[in-house]
């Protein structure tokens, strides 16, 4: 085994656990936080009682996740389940998606802030439908980094040509969908095998620990790194002497910002200069994502609340027509009758589809004609059309601005949308073209 070889700022580590019912993801997360010495006195009694109730001396550590008395009653976990744990080399923020299919909408929100994945694989079952479907959102959503723990090792006697039936498959299968080769890991959660340190039972696998693997992953690209983008939440005028000062305030949400930038309002498209920064604790020479601030412009321009304030040489863009990739969150169906709000950063604007042009099959990532009505966890290409104009990027370029929901009559969260690149040889485009 390689060396392992840490860069000196990996950053903090936003990933997801994935898989189908009892591969053993919440006994994964408990493991890792277990042997990372990240659950407090109270949880390690709470575990120690629970197995006092069950007769047993062994403590389970799935309940660690499973907070919800519902859940350990059925043995499932229906939410996601966020943790965080920290290594002298690495802090961690794990979310823990459900296996079951209705819950796609939970990975979906699961995902769409992380820079890494670990699906699940009971190394008995292989791959499942539900292992397509969630290396398939994966690569919808982004994530750059997948990791396939081969889990319950341990119920196949630790063999070698196991754990090879599934690195094989689910190699040919990534590689159809256009996803970067995962990284694979033989595991058994229950006994902490190749979870934390290597384990002695698999001589034949040379590669890193799970957490050596996750404590290796490159560090994203930062907020920081974006081009400037700040959503308009709230104008506070002040009473000075000689007028009023106007100031923005807002979090920024990427890239950095510095007295005397050149930034463009947005949809208006108007230009100006920053002219101070400042927060509660006084003013700024420069601001970086993701802090909260108020910006003053050198100019006397009109901003409200839901304008973008942007980078003036890498400004958003603006229209009032998009095509994006649709979740269907709600049991209620898309009607064209109702009336649904898009909220996009602080922007909100009465929208609606203009066109479903396509269907996802998520299990498959095949495209399917366009369906007449949406169905809870449906996953589609669509146009959108919005009353006002709107200023928004490409999912694939800055989430924080091309992603937005929509809301219906209810005030129900109806739907979450990526917005899509308009050019159709743009990777994320090409990648719907797999079982075409």
């Amino acid at each position: 085994m390689d060396s392992i070889d840490f860069p000196p700022d990996v950053g903090l580590l936003r990933f997801i656990t994935a898989g189908s019912v009892d591969d053993g993801k919440s006994s994964l997360i408990g493991r890792l936080l277990y042997d990372a010495k990240a659950l407090s006195g109270d949880q390690l009694a709470a575990l120690e009682h629970a197995a006092a109730r069950q007769g047993t001396d062994a403590i389970d550590l799935s309940l660690v996740t499973d907070g919800l008395a519902a859940e350990r009653e059925q043995g499932i976990t229906i939410d996601v389940a966020y943790r965080y744990f920290s290594t002298p080399r690495r802090s961690f923020i794990i979310a823990d998606t459900p296996g079951h299919e209705q819950y796609t909408r939970n990975m979906v929100t699961g995902a769409s802030t992380a820079d890494a994945a670990v699906v699940l694989v009971d190394v008995r079952k292989g791959m499942t439908a539900q292992t397509h479907r969630h290396l398939c959102l994966a690569h919808l959503l982004g994530i750059r980094h997948l990791v396939i723990a081969v889990n319950k090792m341990d119920l196949v006697g630790f063999a070698k040509s196991e754990f090879a039936k599934i690195e094989t498959a689910i190699g040919q299968f990534a590689a159809a969908l256009g996803s970067p080769t995962p990284t694979f890991v033989p595991v058994s959660a229950k006994f902490g095998d190749n979870v934390m340190d290597q384990s002695e039972r698999t001589p034949w696998y040379d590669g890193h620990s799970l957490l050596d693997i996750l404590e290796r992953v490159p560090r994203a690209v930062a907020a920081t790194d974006l081009p400037f983008r700040m959503p308009v939440q709230l104008v506070q005028r002040t009473a000075q002497a000689g007028g009023t000062t106007r100031r923005y305030l807002g979090r920024i949400a990427s890239g950095r910002i510095e007295v005397g930038d050149a930034v463009m309002v947005l949809p208006a498209k108007v230009r100006s200069q920053v002219r101070a920064i400042s927060t509660y604790e006084g003013g700024l020479a420069a601001a970086t994502a993701p802090r909260s601030v108020a910006i003053e412009l050198a100019d006397d321009v009109d901003v409200a609340r839901g304008d973008l304030l942007a980078a003036a040489a890498q400004p958003a863009r603006i229209g009032r027509s998009f095509e994006a990739m649709l979740c269907w969150l709600t049991n209620k169906p898309y009607d064209p009758s109702r009336r649904y709000l898009l909220r996009c950063g602080t922007a909100t604007t009465p929208a609606r589809l203009s066109a479903i042009l396509h269907r996802l099959n998520v299990a498959t990532f095949a495209v399917e004609g366009a369906p007449d009505f949406l169905n809870h966890n449906d996953i589609v290409r669509v146009r959108v059309a919005t009353a006002a104009p709107l200023a928004f990027d490409a999912y694939s370029h800055i989430r924080q601005t091309g992603s937005f929901i929509l809301v219906d009559d209810a005030n129900r969260t109806a739907a979450a949308g990526m917005i899509e690149e308009t050019s159709p040889f743009h990777p994320a485009n090409r990648a719907l073209a797999v079982g075409r």
